[in-house]
């Protein structure tokens, strides 16, 4: 049987996770997951690749906002609802979408910890960003997120890159919105229509690790592991793969200890892994 063991929402894109018992599933994803991020000067996204010192900042959920700290800068309160109703053009990779500034004190906490000017912006609800057609339905959207809703890891994968490894890695290095017991390690790459409390997932692409995987979570500092074992046997066109990213159809809530039935699967040709030489 393969269940459902952890749940993992991420309000602001690349700063601190929030392990959850359980998460609504909105048409974006889960709700609060990345509705927030922080810009440069050029409205371009911020993420740990260039700023590692952004896993530093922790997040909560603190009644009616979030509560983001940090070790040496204390904490700062971010309403979930902003007055600012003025949409700004924000870029995301190669996406150019609507977000609106949450407010300048909150963009000079930010600024201060960061040692660079940036803000934060906030994702409307009519702001609607299209995930990619080549591997979704016309009308699936998504958030602040890199390209899609879900990231889907199965625990066998991570015990499996962790027995090849000196020093076992968290789940936290790979930044997970659904973690799964159960069944065979990778098991998730082959997963095409998969259903969880009534809700219609579908296996949209694999996911291509970056450096992102290699900084410690609790510490900010990067090392080479995992992606120099990953790259021995998860390695196809010139890409390390880790997770599936997934799009959706329907709404709902979704719980640890809920089960994932999968429904069908991709044609085994489609993911080989590629030993690298």
């Amino acid at each position: 049987m393969l269940q459902i063991s952890q749940l993992f929402i991420y309000p602001i894109k690349s700063l601190g996770g929030i392990s959850v018992s359980s998460a609504e599933v909105t048409s974006r994803g889960f709700k609060y997951d990345r509705r927030w991020m922080l810009v440069d000067e050029q409205n371009r996204f911020l993420t740990q690749r260039e700023h590692m010192q952004m896993a530093l900042m922790k997040v909560q959920i603190a009644g009616d906002g979030l509560l983001v700290s940090h070790h040496l800068n204390g904490a700062i309160k971010i309403p979930f609802f902003t007055g600012d109703d003025v949409k700004q053009n924000v870029a995301i990779w190669d996406d150019v979408t609507a977000g609106v500034y949450v407010g300048n004190d909150i963009d000079n906490w930010f600024s201060t910890v960061l040692g660079i000017k940036c803000r934060l912006v906030y994702m409307p609800d009519d702001t609607e960003r299209e995930v990619d057609q080549r591997y979704a339905l016309p009308g699936m959207i998504t958030s602040f997120a890199d390209a899609y809703p879900f990231l889907l890891i199965g625990q066998a994968s991570l015990d499996d890159l962790n027995s090849r490894l000196t020093e076992a890695l968290p789940i936290d290095r790979f930044r997970p919105n659904i973690v799964f017991t159960g069944g065979d390690s990778f098991g998730e790459d082959l997963m095409n229509h998969i259903v969880i409390s009534g809700i219609n997932f579908y296996g949209a692409k694999l996911c291509a690790r970056c450096i992102m995987t290699t900084i410690n979570q609790q510490t900010g500092v990067k090392a080479k592991e995992p992606l120099k074992t990953l790259a021995k046997y998860r390695f196809k066109n010139n890409k390390i793969l880790f997770g599936q990213n997934l799009v959706h159809q329907g709404e709902g809530i979704v719980t640890v200890g809920d089960v994932l039935t999968v429904l069908s699967r991709h044609n085994e040709e489609r993911f080989i892994v590629e030993k690298k030489a």
